[in-house]
């Protein structure tokens, strides 16, 4: 089955060239999806210049999981694995994570021997704790955006702002089997990351509790119901 690969970007010039070309020479055979949020550097034009990447391009910065999900709706494959833009992701991963996803599976990583420091270390231990109490999806990383799904599930996705950190609950709530991996995890070469601390932590209270009330809510597609856009 073809896999397709989708990495989000959005200011990340110094690093886009060897995120492609690493992926592409680690996964030949692949579709390669980057998503251009937004950027306001030379993302894009660097992203353009490799002719074997897909391009999907914002207008405007919309945020990770806009990106991701849009990566998702433009896949070919029949599998899609994600990935970071920053370089912090392994590609070597990606086809060992493709493997492991059957019928009926999602497939999430967990970075071992993380490489940031301790205070984004220990904040996302405690908001893992929380999330995993509160929702009870019993997944250890969901900041690991090394992931894997097929294609048909996309479904059973809600877009929002924040859904990246959410696919675990809504596709085990759809009836998918969760299964954890680790994966390598690599420090940021250039750059600086996009989230702060206090911003990530208002963020994700709020988010609890709206996904809480939309899981209560959302409706859940039986499999042999095929929806006119699919």
């Amino acid at each position: 089955m073809e896999t397709s690969i989708i990495i989000p970007f959005f200011d990340e010039e110094e690093n886009v060239a060897a995120v492609l070309q690493e992926t592409r020479r680690l996964n030949p055979d692949a579709e390669i999806i980057a998503v251009n949020d937004g950027s306001k550097d030379r993302t894009e034009a660097i992203i353009v210049s490799h002719a074997d990447v897909r391009l999907v391009s914002f207008g405007c910065h919309l945020g990770q999981s806009a990106a991701i999900y849009a990566g998702l709706k433009s896949a070919c494959g029949e599998i899609c694995v994600m990935m970071d833009g920053d370089g912090q992701s392994d590609p070597g991963d990606v086809g060992r994570l493709a493997a492991l996803l059957n019928e009926g599976v999602f497939v999430c990583g967990y970075r071992q021997n993380r490489k940031d420091n301790w205070l984004r270390r220990g904040s996302s231990r405690v908001a893992n704790g929380i999330r995993r109490m509160i929702l009870h999806d019993h997944v250890r990383d969901t900041g690991c955006t090394l992931k894997a799904m097929r294609r048909e599930d996309v479904r059973h996705l809600v877009p929002f702002d924040g859904l990246h950190r959410y696919l675990p609950i809504f596709l085990k709530r759809a009836g998918l089997r969760i299964v954890e991996a680790p994966v390598n995890h690599r420090p940021r070469r250039h750059g600086k990351s996009k989230y702060t601390m206090l911003r990530r932590a208002r963020r994700g209270l709020y988010d609890l509790i709206g996904v809480r009330w939309l899981l209560a809510r959302k409706i859940v597609w039986p499999k042999n119901i095929k929806l006119g856009y699919e």
